[in-house]
């Protein structure tokens, strides 16, 4: 009996769900140097799977603009967690996308060939719906803790917010730069 007594709480903690998740804080410089791709895309649809123990919500994304990487009219995006044989699983830090939503993706093909949003929701900005020429982009700031990888002290994240045109400014600067040292 004390034995199982001891072995209780170890598996309440097993069972219970994690509050948070603790992520890397990585600057859009750090994004733009570290995606495989960057994409402006619409969600199309999405469906869940099992990939061994955990469920992944795959996106199908119609890209509208490559602003890196090779380009391609449509990328799946696998995103951990989401309902599949009637069991629910959740990531603390996980985007969630609706069909039709617009955003640019900075996105990352590990070598098993699955595509990644790179950092959860950091590499994530949602396009204004207003039908401008140059909507505003917005990444909203994590709500999971987060550590400098400079110090490993938790930081605060901060909401962007920029203009498209300026995103794409960014991105292309920050690329050239990378290119020069790099020769």
């Amino acid at each position: 009996m004390k034995r199982l007594s001891l072995l209780a709480p170890l598996f309440a903690f097993w069972i219970a769900p994690l509050p948070c998740a603790t992520l890397q804080r990585l600057s859009l410089d750090d994004m733009i140097a570290q995606s495989t791709a960057i994409v402006r895309g619409t969600v199309v649809s999405s469906y869940a799977a099992f990939s061994g123990p955990v469920i992944y919500t795959h996106y199908k994304i119609k890209v509208s603009e490559t602003l890196k990487g090779a380009g391609q009219a449509t990328v799946e995006v696998l995103v951990p967690g989401g309902i599949a044989n009637n069991l629910r699983q959740t990531f603390a830090g996980a985007p969630e996308f609706q069909p039709g939503g617009e955003f640019v993706f900075f996105l990352w093909t590990g070598k098993a060939g699955l595509t990644q949003v790179l950092g959860l929701t950091q590499g994530l900005f949602a396009l204004a719906e207003n039908g401008a020429s140059d909507p505003m982009a917005t990444r909203a700031a994590s709500r999971e803790l987060m550590l400098e990888p400079s110090t490993a002290r938790p930081v605060k994240d901060q909401t962007l917010v920029m203009r498209l045109s300026e995103l794409r400014l960014r991105i292309g600067s920050t690329l050239a730069a990378g290119q020069s040292v790099g020769k």
